[in-house]
């Protein structure tokens, strides 16, 4: 626990038996929670600098909380205004925004980008880079293989309809996305559904049934002996 260079804002919580790497900065307000493990050049709580055309809204925001037991790797950043849950893991690299929520025992990957306004379970794997846009949700036990992309915006940033209908994907509980895997905004996917690698996802997907293809499509049912609950 060497915490050289350890730059500390206002109001920072820091528990005794925290493991601090070299050159941490951890910004006001932040709670850093017993037994964690914060890696060198992270940085926690920091506030967005948003654009003048930005659909988000400046304001004040609470500290970030890491529960018990989370690590956050060597290089990520994650913002106020979020929770990450108990014995989490932040992979190198990684980006998390404001507004977050993060249940426990997760697996965020190397280089994974998780926008702002997100909602994630507890027990979910997003691997390395994958980018999960504003306004998703994935529910518990979710899979995310490397280099997913979500979206959120039929519009591409023109007209000002767009702002009352960005909308991320809904990812249903244990559902698992294949590499390489696209996304449009506001599709649903159901629980347990498998999206085969490559697949561009256009409209939604029942649950446990298997999809594949441009556009995807369904060509199964999940076997029986896939589903979490046989597990």
């Amino acid at each position: 626990m060497s915490r050289e260079n350890l730059v500390l804002g206002e109001g920072v919580q820091i528990a005794d038996d925290a493991d601090i790497g070299a050159n941490v900065v951890i910004h006001a307000g932040t709670v850093v929670g017993p037994g964690c493990v914060i890696q060198d050049n992270v940085v926690l709580g920091k506030t967005p600098k948003l654009a003048r055309r930005s659909t988000a809204k400046a304001r004040d925001l609470p500290g970030l909380v890491l529960g018990g037991g989370v690590t956050v790797c060597s290089g990520a950043v994650v913002f106020a205004g979020t929770t990450i849950g108990a014995r989490t893991v932040i992979g190198d690299q990684a980006f998390v925004r404001e507004d977050v929520t993060i249940g426990e025992d997760c697996g965020v990957g190397r280089g994974v980008c998780i926008e702002n306004e997100v909602e994630i379970g507890s027990r979910c794997s997003i691997q390395s880079n994958s980018y999960i846009t504003r306004r998703s949700v994935l529910e518990d036990d979710v899979f995310i293989a490397p280099c997913v992309t979500t979206t959120n915006d039929n519009f591409m940033g023109r007209t000002d309809a767009r702002h009352g209908l960005l909308k991320g994907a809904i990812i249903r509980r244990a559902a698992r996305i294949g590499g390489g895997v696209v996304i449009l905004p506001g599709i649903e996917i159901g629980e347990e559904a498998f999206v085969a690698a490559g697949a561009l996802v256009t409209k939604d997907i029942p649950a446990r049934k298997l999809v594949a293809g441009l556009p995807a499509r369904v060509w199964r049912d999940v076997p029986d002996e896939e589903l979490l609950e046989n597990q």
